[in-house]
């Protein structure tokens, strides 16, 4: 078995300088570096990461806890901050809370009681993994980052500014003259949904197009919604359909496509089509999406840069709540 001492007796170095240039690369020289690193290959030497961890005081693991990694949102936030942490060599460890599977709030306390006893560096929530259990941050003694609204300011937080993207959508709706738009909207019990719904209609509103009550449709942000959204206007607006409808967020809108395709809907000759989201996968639906958002990895690299912000000591002040600002990309579909 290769040892630390073997490897330090290859390179004719101490035992210290390769623990340092193992932990604490910067306290080594770069010609001693390359030294100690090419024993290491050479001999094939692996770390012990438990005993590792009790010299520096780190795992080098950073653990992410989602809501729902089926939701194509996720896995391109999951990607990017692994692929950011990847890079100054810290691993990642996934929790999916599944919020749309029904699971109970003693599963995902059982998630952050699996997350302190690894002990891991960072700790990175995506907005409705936690929902309604948002106090729980203020349990936890390791560096967090929260992706979405938190009103307790338990930790970090950043967010897309929900408001600020749906009166975007809005203004733009009404100023190509739409002036009946149907929305299917997110949650009543989710903040941001909330936030994105006063946020279209009062752009909508501020530029001649008043909302109307009986063309809003209250959804799950879960694709089957979207369907049922387009059956219920087709059957309670089949001779007075709106001009125009705009989805609260990806799944929904791409089911609400496929249903009014299935009602021999054109879209945008019979309606147009707005959403509220800019997922990677969007740019291969057609016609295009005319949307308004921020993209996951967007979230992901700045929630990555605070949460090593944090773990460096490069920012140690009060709590932040950043607002990443959305943008409008028009396209064919409205």
């Amino acid at each position: 078995m290769t040892t630390i001492s073997k490897v330090a007796e290859r390179a004719g170095v101490s035992r210290t300088t390769v623990s340092h240039v193992l932990n604490h690369a910067d306290r080594v020289s770069e010609h001693l570096r390359t030294r100690v690193l090419a024993a290491i290959d050479e001999m094939g030497y692996v770390p012990n990461p438990q005993a590792q961890s009790l010299r520096t005081g780190r795992t080098n693991i950073v653990a992410l806890l989602i809501p729902d990694i089926r939701n194509p949102f996720y896995p391109e936030l999951v990607k990017t901050a692994q692929s950011d942490l990847e890079a100054i060599g810290l691993d990642t460890m996934i929790f999916n809370s599944d919020v749309p599977g029904g699971h109970p709030q003693d599963h995902n306390r059982e998630y952050l009681r699996q997350i302190r006893n690894k002990r891991v560096d960072g700790l990175i929530v995506g907005d409705f993994a936690l929902h309604r259990m948002h106090d729980e941050l203020l349990k936890l003694d390791i560096p967090t980052v929260f992706i979405g609204d938190l009103p307790n300011r338990a930790v970090d937080s950043v967010k897309i500014d929900d408001f600020g993207g749906g009166y975007a959508m809005g203004k733009l709706l009404a100023q190509k003259g739409h002036r009946r738009v149907a929305h299917v909207t997110g949650p009543a019990h989710f903040a941001e949904a909330m936030a994105r719904a006063d946020g279209i209609e009062k752009g909508l509103a501020d530029h001649g197009a008043p909302p109307s009550a009986d063309l809003r449709y209250e959804g799950t942000y879960l694709a089957p919604s979207g369907e049922e959204a387009v059956d219920w206007l087709v059957e309670h607006r089949r001779g007075n359909m709106p001009s125009a409808i705009f989805f609260a967020n990806y799944l929904m809108a791409m089911a609400g496509l496929a249903r009014l395709h299935d009602h021999n809907i054109r879209v945008p000759e019979d309606i147009a089509v707005a959403v509220f989201g800019d997922q990677p996968e969007m740019r291969y639906v057609r016609p295009t999406l005319t949307r308004v958002g921020v993209a996951p990895s967007a979230l992901a690299h700045r929630a990555v840069a605070m949460l090593i912000e944090r773990l460096n000591g490069v920012y140690t002040g009060e709590v932040r709540a950043e607002v990443l600002e959305c943008a409008v990309r028009e396209f064919a579909s409205a």
